[in-house]
């Protein structure tokens, strides 16, 4: 049985933190264990004086403000003790408890006795959990009454009642092999009712707040360094005292050298974010404090703890390692999709609503504006991230699914479509968030239908082209009559769509038929017989259509043949015409119209960039004989009209002007030497002048050139053309490989292909995020809304330092 000792009286009076240190040190250390009622109170005490009842200088005074510590004398720590211990001790008579173990209905007397003696009317603020506001004020927050009430347990010496914690609440295990629970403070109004009470229900529902049966057990020292965690150094929003942080930061240590926080996280936590504040020569950097939290949460708890990852991505954060930070985040949403929200647990809500809302959208517009700097830039083009802000929001989504309560409204979804659009979309290509369920039925009959139509094509065409043997061109002009009439022919004995389609029946952009995967209403079992007849009706028309399709497909490529054979074999030259027209064609688009006797020759959007006009023709043999290039680039295109000179094996018939052949110039543009393309692009008459004049290489390569554009060559001297370099973000784009990521929610699983389009759909994303058709309600008596009266003490938030 604990109690105020003659070896712990010599520690006082306490004048500096050393001597503070070595009281802790001596009660963790001795062969007893440590009193928590008398480290409660003179721990308390000194955090009292350093931040409640604190005068707080001006601007100008702060300069002249000089580090003090409160004298602890031993009068004061031993009056509280023993006005509390008087306290349990009336109240509770261990005589109706003769059990060695502790029963329920022990723990819940002494939780009454802690609970009635508090003040009705305090409201839940800072520096609340120790027994010294309990016993020179009345009041205790959450984990207050939940430690007043172990400690009231050991100065009963039922040793078998310990603390329980998880990230935001407290209650104990007692019985003989410390596996019975019950509640002994509150978390919420009107939750006092469930003292004395296990916790099985609520771990069931699969809250938060309990952490699947996965909390913190302590021991005694455990239970210390929950105490030391709990402490709080502010003084107010804006301000700490450096005195109760240095104090806190060197118990934190006392106790992670004696390896009393191996299985404590939080405190983990809470120590690395005082040693980024006042690091500690010869210690461990923050991060890896924050690292260690993590493994034992990983290690000793199943990955439930969702602190540890919010500790380390908001120290990364400060840091400006903006990846990592969103990566941790990402972690921690992985956790909190293993639990159901219920609105107890609004603590966590609020730590993600400020991750979603405030600092990923933060680091994503500063990243954006802060062109000048590479790394950080490159975020914007980094797949891995991309990935990791949609795992993020599907852990959000995947933690509501099943609730009572709905997480996610508006603004959770416009930050999000704001997040993901300052990504490059080719970023948003790579990611891989698999197939999409609902429609992998229809696209792989789709797909296979298809594939089949043109695989059968294909071979037919093959099979035709292997029947007529190679082809020789004998009299092209004969032979594009030919096809130019058959092609008139087919277009008037085509049908229309109504007659060749039967009802319940589509035609696909490749002329496929086929019956729709889903039939409208109307289509019941009834008519299933005048579908079936209907189809059979309409293959065997399709089947009559294809047969003289081919057949006429067949004779036109004999005749063909059969004319190029005969021309060859007269020796007699090709149709200038012709060539002319082929060579025109790798140059534009030709236009289909003018096949079947109407319309230009070529279309009106030709995917050249420039072309010169009037276009003069040169056939290979006369370009031969001139010592002229042929290349598509260089010889095909002259901007004189003037005729051919000199020689070759062919004259002047050999070179024909294009304008005559088409009878039309610049492809029916009104403006000679532009192109459609050309005219669009252009924002003045200046510039199409400029789109007309020719490139110097052409005129110094092509014969037939004025004499007032003719250059000479070594007068100019052109750079060679390459193509343009790529930039580093291509670059690093193209080093980078698809990213797998698996949504399990089903509100993201619905949004895969808009989460990779090319623009994402801002409208359809926020409906889907806030559809409550996948929020579930429960029992009526989890709805009821509880405000937190008191909790364990939550981090301060520090901004970007």
């Amino acid at each position: 049985m604990a109690g105020f000792r003659d070896c712990d009286k010599k520690h006082f009076p306490l004048t500096d933190s050393s001597s503070v240190i070595k009281l802790f040190r001596e009660q963790i250390e001795g062969p007893n264990e440590p009193n928590l009622a008398l480290l409660s109170i003179t721990l308390g005490c000194i955090e009292n004086a350093l931040t409640m009842n604190r005068a707080i200088p001006a601007a100008e005074e702060a300069a002249l403000l000089r580090p003090i510590f409160p004298v602890v004398d031993l009068e004061t720590v031993e009056a509280l003790y023993a006005k509390f211990e008087t306290l349990v001790r009336g109240s509770v008579d261990l005589t109706h408890y003769d059990s060695k173990f502790s029963s329920r209905e022990l723990v819940k007397k002494i939780s009454d006795v802690v609970w009635s003696s508090l003040s009705r009317s305090f409201k839940d603020k800072a520096h609340l959990q120790s027994l010294y506001s309990f016993l020179t004020g009345n009041k205790l927050d959450c984990f207050g009454v939940a430690f007043g009430v172990v400690a009231a347990s050991q100065v009963l010496g039922r040793n078998d009642i310990h603390l329980a914690l998880s990230e935001d609440h407290a209650w104990v295990v007692f019985g003989e092999d410390g596996t019975d629970t019950a509640e002994v403070t509150w978390h919420g109004k009107g939750n006092e009712d469930k003292r004395g009470q296990s916790i099985a229900l609520s771990v069931a529902e699969k809250s938060w707040l309990y952490l699947n049966g996965q909390p913190v057990i302590c021991d005694r020292a455990t239970e210390v360094a929950a105490m030391v965690s709990a402490a709080n150094p502010s003084i107010n929003l804006t301000m700490d005292s450096i005195e109760m942080g240095a104090l806190q930061q060197e118990l934190l240590w006392l106790l992670y050298d004696k390896g009393h926080l191996s299985r404590y996280p939080m405190s983990l936590g809470n120590l690395g974010d005082l040693e980024e504040i006042s690091p500690t020569p010869g210690r461990p950097p923050p991060l890896q404090i924050f690292q260690e939290a993590i493994t034992v949460a990983l290690n000793h708890y199943n990955n439930h703890h969702v602190y540890p990852y919010t500790y380390m991505g908001g120290y990364l954060y400060r840091k400006r390692r903006y990846k990592e930070a969103i990566k941790c985040w990402a972690e921690a949403s992985n956790v909190i999709r293993k639990f159901n929200y219920t609105r107890e647990d609004e603590e966590i809500y609020k730590e993600f609503l400020e991750i979603a809302n405030e600092l990923i959208p933060n680091v994503v517009k500063a990243v954006s504006l802060n062109t000048n700097d590479r790394a950080q830039m490159n975020i914007l083009y980094n797949p891995d991230v991309y990935a990791d802000i949609l795992r993020f929001y599907d852990g959000i989504c995947e933690w509501e699914e099943g609730s009572s309560t709905p997480v996610l409204h508006v603004g959770w979804a416009q930050h999000l479509t704001f997040s993901l659009n300052k990504f490059d979309p080719r970023t948003r290509a790579k990611i891989d968030l698999g197939r999409d369920e609902d429609s992998d039925d229809d696209s792989d009959n789709g797909s296979n239908d298809e594939n089949d139509n043109e695989n059968m094509k294909l071979s037919k065409e093959k099979e035709l082209v292997e029947k007529s043997g190679p082809l020789k061109h004998k009299d092209p002009k004969d032979a594009l009559s030919v096809v130019v009439e058959d092609l008139k022919k087919e277009e008037l004995s085509q049908l229309s769509p109504s007659q060749s389609n039967p009802p319940g029946y589509r035609v696909t952009a490749k002329g496929r038929k086929g019956q729709r995967h889903r039939n409208s209403s109307i289509y019941n079992k009834d008519m299933s017989p005048q579908i079936t007849s209907g189809k059979l009706h309409s293959d065997k028309i399709v089947s009559k259509d294809k047969e003289e399709e081919e057949e006429k497909i067949k004779t036109t490529i004999q005749e063909l043949a059969s004319k190029v054979v005969e021309q060859q074999e007269a020796g007699t030259p090709p149709n200038p015409n012709i060539t002319a027209l082929a060579q025109q064609c790798s140059l534009n688009i030709l236009n289909k119209d003018y096949l079947l006797g109407a319309g230009q020759p070529f279309s009106s959007s030709p995917s050249s960039s420039t072309t010169a006009s009037p276009v003069t023709v040169i056939s290979s043999s006369a370009a031969a004989g001139r010592g002229v290039s042929t290349t598509p680039d260089e010889g095909l295109l002259n901007t004189s009209t003037s005729s051919s000179t000199g020689g070759g094996g062919a004259g002047t018939d050999s070179r024909l002007d294009v304008d005559e052949f088409l009878s039309s110039k610049s492809n029916g543009t009104a403006f000679v030497g532009l192109t459609m393309d050309s005219m669009l692009k252009a924002e003045s008459p200046a510039d199409m002048m400029l789109a007309m004049k020719p490139r110097p290489e052409e005129l110094g390569n092509v014969t037939g050139v004025s004499a007032k554009f003719q250059v000479p060559a070594h007068s100019v001297q052109l750079p060679p053309r390459c193509s343009p370099s790529p930039s580093p973000t291509s670059e690093m784009l193209a080093a980078l490989g698809p990213v797998q990521v698996e949504l399990r929610s089903e509100k993201m699983k619905g949004l895969r292909k808009m989460f990779t389009s090319a623009k994402l759909n801002a409208s359809a994303i926020k409906l889907q995020l806030t559809a409550q058709s996948q929020v579930h309600v429960k029992d009526s008596r989890f709805l009821e809304f509880c405000e937190p009266m008191g909790s364990a003490r939550k981090r301060p938030r520090r901004e970007i330092v």
